[in-house]
């Protein structure tokens, strides 16, 4: 998802920023949404739970990333969880702050819907590969995804099979593939994706 760290700084600058332990709970599904998050550091998972306790990962935020806000604005219950992966300091936004905070910065109106759309039309493509694409494919767009500047998804195999809504196996056999086509390196809790991988991917 595109990161607007730049629209998001006034968050900060006005509002008190809290320091989370690693697999803290910052918000629980079917609450309330009376604020939203902007994530400065750390990492937050964003789940859904079921009634016999299996989580589902939707979206790993990363630092710049605002997260819980579609809830907000809706006034719908919240319909995932959100816990952080690691020491994380994150901002929170309520409705005052929020009219205050565009008093000052108008744009930031529009930048917010900017960042709802993207957040929909990332939740689309989920929906689209889970239907559409084969176990592999649905593998290879998630890394390309979700893959940093050096070509490295920091995840484990378990934290991708939750994100594909894949079994383990079903992610192991897959990666072990595309390492044997030299497209990809696996390493301890990550994936590094190579040339072969990115030329092969690329439009």
């Amino acid at each position: 998802m595109p990161r607007m760290e730049n629209a998001w700084k006034i968050f900060e600058e006005t509002q008190p920023v809290r320091l989370y332990a690693k697999n803290q709970t910052v918000y629980v599904q079917e609450d309330t949404a009376v604020q939203f998050y902007y994530l400065r550091r750390g990492s937050v998972k964003i789940f859904l739970s079921s009634e016999d306790g299996n989580e589902h990962t939707l979206r790993l935020v990363a630092p710049g990333e605002l997260f819980g806000e579609a809830s907000f604005f809706d006034g719908a219950p919240r319909v995932s969880s959100a816990r952080t992966l690691e020491k994380s300091e994150i901002v929170s936004v309520n409705r005052p702050a929020l009219l205050r905070c565009i008093a000052l910065r108008p744009q930031l109106a529009m930048d917010l819907m900017h960042s709802l759309a993207s957040t929909i039309r990332l939740l689309s493509a989920q929906v689209d590969a889970m239907a559409f694409l084969r176990a592999d494919e649905r593998v290879e767009r998630l890394l390309l995804r979700l893959a940093d500047e050096d070509g490295t998804v920091r995840l484990t195999h378990e934290e991708l099979a939750s994100l594909s809504g894949l079994s383990r196996v079903t992610v192991t056999r897959a990666l072990s593939r595309l390492a044997a086509e030299g497209k990809v390196r696996r390493e301890y809790g990550a994936v590094r994706l190579l040339g072969p991988f990115l030329s092969s991917s690329a439009p």
